[in-house]
């Protein structure tokens, strides 16, 4: 049941996240979409790692294969320290 706020919620991965209907306008700031594609890298990045441990307990895995996972691992880790890097301000010590 939608609050009379105008937001529904749902429940995903033991939390409860407010959610907008799709006719009502919201502007995101910078930040706030830098932040929610800093989280769904990390979500994939994530992803990724127990891909790559889920392989290597195989025997027959091919090389190429896990090959291909790392180094896609490694560019997720990029963008996310460049997102990290864009969200922290500059600070002169």
């Amino acid at each position: 049941m939608a609050p009379s706020s105008g937001y529904m919620f749902h429940y995903k991965a033991t939390r409860f996240s407010r959610v907008r209907p799709m006719n009502m306008q919201h502007s995101m700031t910078h930040d706030e979409i830098t932040r929610a594609r800093l989280e769904a890298l990390r979500c994939e990045h994530r992803d990724l790692d127990q891909a790559i441990a889920a392989l290597q307990d195989q025997q027959l895995t091919s090389s190429l294969a896990l090959q291909r996972l790392k180094k896609q691992k490694l560019a997720l880790k990029d963008r996310i320290a460049r997102l990290e890097d864009e969200l922290t301000p500059d600070i002169i010590a």
